[in-house]
């Protein structure tokens, strides 16, 4: 099921996670990387539920892109605890271009192996995913 455009599968445990965040809420986080030899998206690394966000955005690489979901819990104005799945295109200004050009390729069939992903963003640097921007996108 590779897609033309990019040539990368995704690996079932992907899906497999993020359902498992979805509906058990089992992660805080996830992280996905390509896999270059395996041609397809793989888990990185998942973040326990106890983990905040500062836990995961110090799990990104500040040179390599990633794709992440990360599960934002917040108290809407009406004080109803909501909570929103972010879907994050790590892109970092330094990852090699080469890369980011794979990343950018493979990302829309990705997402769509992923449903139920409510917010998307695009970030090349910490400050354009941080805690004020999450928290303005999830309202």
């Amino acid at each position: 099921m590779a897609n033309a455009a990019s040539g990368m599968a995704v690996n079932d445990d992907c899906k497999l996670k993020f359902l498992e965040l979805k509906a058990k809420r089992t992660y805080r986080f996830i992280v996905f990387k390509i896999d270059e030899k395996l041609k397809q998206v793989i888990v990185d690394k998942l973040g326990e539920p106890t983990l905040g966000y500062e836990d995961f955005t110090a799990s990104l690489p500040e040179n390599e892109c990633r794709y992440a979901i990360y599960d934002f819990d917040f108290v809407t104005a009406e004080n109803c605890q909501k909570s929103k799945i972010f879907f994050i295109a790590w892109s970092p200004d330094v990852a090699r271009v080469r890369s980011k050009m794979l990343y950018a390729s493979s990302k829309d069939r990705f997402k769509r192996e992923l449903d139920g992903i409510q917010v998307e963003l695009q970030a090349t640097d910490p400050t354009e995913m941080g805690i004020d921007v999450i928290r303005g996108r999830a309202n």
